[in-house]
């Protein structure tokens, strides 16, 4: 088989990441999953930080981007203008490199900066811009400078973004440097297995999850149900049983100590049967003052922040369900609040959540270290609110704890104590019927409905389905408080 024309920077890091996953993508990429709405917006987040990042180096030139011919010869007429170059194609021999941002030091010299959106130096990235690095000497270009522009995490927007504040600029020359030193082992290697005529066997390891989650899923399909991937805070433990032959968590044998709420998780797949102790959870009952307040946030954490006072990646909450119960024999009230416009949603949220939320009674969140985040970021925000939100959160009980506890266990959680593994396990119910039924997709929708554009009918329907996929999220947690009760005063044969 030919060699592949060119090896860009992409697949050189795939090629490090999985030679499995390199191989299908050059001989049967049609098994590549389409990119989903998450991974999308993450991608077109990325867009916009590169394009913010082109301003720490004024007087740049945007190299086209037309045609993949046009770019590498138009970087090559333009690199003699000796100025800050954006996107310039590098094509050496079968090596091929867009360079976020080449510019001109010293004498006939040039450093490369390449934009991410992270807030810190990872492993990938040196070897991304190793990479380009490479390249770009191959090509004949002296690289004096290596640089990171990563998002500074502790940069509060006031007034227009200013780029040098959103950036922290790292020199990672020395890394690259170091990492410069095997990389055509590396290249040959990758070409050799892409050269292959048959897709190499790979067995399944944490590199399968890092330093990015891999789009192929096949490589895990053998595994049985309850296999030992999903054993309760296993992490690299897996890795180990699977490779000693150990495939079920039925299966672990003492030779695997396991802590006491992996060997409830053992026992309950074994039986078959939910773990409930009914004393615990009479214990976390108690501690729930009626009236109930249900309460969940969806928000928005965009890199690049969209409102006064707010940091990158901070959580905004643009969203709120609140299911109210007023006692053991009332049926929930619901209330909801959903961010309408581009203004920041906070302060029109923090009205209408005051209007209804009482002043005493059990503030009942899941996982209520979110929800209190957010709330003190909005004490921080908006001072008038402080002492009311200090009110709020010492009335906050966490339902995830008799789950995160092992109160409550059923084998169909596969060692999660998320909400959305622990509200069809106890409740039989869950999102299944939702177009949208994860935060993360939320978020994004809500960002395309709210500030990208989007047909009419279109942005009608996502706000239709956040109102009810929040809602379910608080629902949810009333048909849990039910079901415990339940469990608590029932035999145990019985739940």
């Amino acid at each position: 088989m030919a060699s592949p024309r060119i090896l860009s920077k992409s697949s050189y890091l795939n090629g490090l990441q999985c030679p499995r996953y390199i191989w299908i993508q050059f001989h049967e990429p049609e098994r590549i999953p389409e990119t989903d709405p998450v991974t999308q917006y993450i991608f077109d987040q990325g867009h916009e930080v590169g394009y913010l990042a082109k301003d720490l180096f004024p007087g740049g030139i945007e190299v086209p981007q037309d045609s993949f011919v046009g770019n590498i010869e138009r970087t090559k007429e333009l690199l003699e203008e000796r100025k800050p170059l954006f996107e310039a194609g590098v094509l050496a021999g079968k090596l091929y490199s867009r360079v976020d941002i080449l510019f001109p030091v010293g004498e006939g010299e040039w450093a490369i900066c390449e934009v991410k959106s992270s807030t810190s130096v990872k492993d990938v990235h040196i070897n991304d811009v190793t990479f380009q690095r490479y390249c770009c000497t191959r090509s004949g270009l002296g690289i004096r400078n290596c640089y990171l522009a990563l998002i500074n995490n502790h940069y509060v927007r006031n007034g227009e973004i200013d780029p040098k504040g959103l950036f922290n600029i790292y020199d990672v020359s020395g890394e690259v440097e170091a990492a410069s030193v095997a990389i055509q082992d590396k290249i040959d290697g990758i070409l050799e297995v892409i050269n292959r005529a048959t897709c190499p066997e790979m067995i399944i390891g944490p590199h399968c999850r890092d330093p990015y989650e891999c789009p192929l899923t096949d490589c895990w399909e053998h595994l049985p149900e309850h296999n030992v991937f999903s054993l309760y805070w296993s992490g690299k433990k897996s890795f180990t049983m699977y490779n000693s032959g150990i495939t079920t968590i039925g299966e672990i044998t003492g030779d695997f100590k396991l802590n006491a709420k992996q060997l409830i998780q053992q026992a309950s797949v074994v039986t078959g049967k939910p773990h409930v102790d009914k004393e615990a959870i009479r214990e976390f009952l108690s501690s729930l003052e009626y009236p109930l307040y249900f309460l969940d946030f969806e928000t928005i954490a965009p890199a690049i922040p969209l409102f006064n006072g707010v940091r990158p990646y901070q959580n905004i909450p643009f969203q709120f369900s609140l299911h109210f119960v007023r006692d053991e024999r009332s049926q929930p009230v619901h209330h909801s609040y959903l961010a309408s416009g581009s203004a920041d949603p906070r302060p029109a949220l923090l009205v209408e959540l005051q209007k209804v939320l009482g002043t005493s009674g059990s503030i009942v969140a899941y996982n209520k270290g979110f929800e209190e985040g957010c709330l003190r970021e909005m004490a921080a925000a908006f001072s008038e609110y402080s002492d009311w939100i200090d009110r709020v959160c010492q009335r906050l009980v966490d339902l995830l704890e008799p789950f995160r506890n092992f109160y409550y266990y059923h084998p169909v959680q596969k060692g999660s104590a998320s909400l959305k593994a622990v509200m069809p396990a106890i409740t039989g119910k869950g999102y299944d019927d939702l177009d949208i039924s994860d935060g993360q997709v939320a978020s994004a929708a809500f960002l395309a409905a709210t500030y990208g554009e989007m047909p009419e009918a279109d942005r009608v329907k996502v706000r239709n389905d956040l109102e009810q996929y929040c809602g379910r999220d608080t629902e949810g947690m009333v048909w849990i408080v039910a079901r415990l009760r339940e469990l608590s005063v029932q035999e145990v044969k019985n739940a």
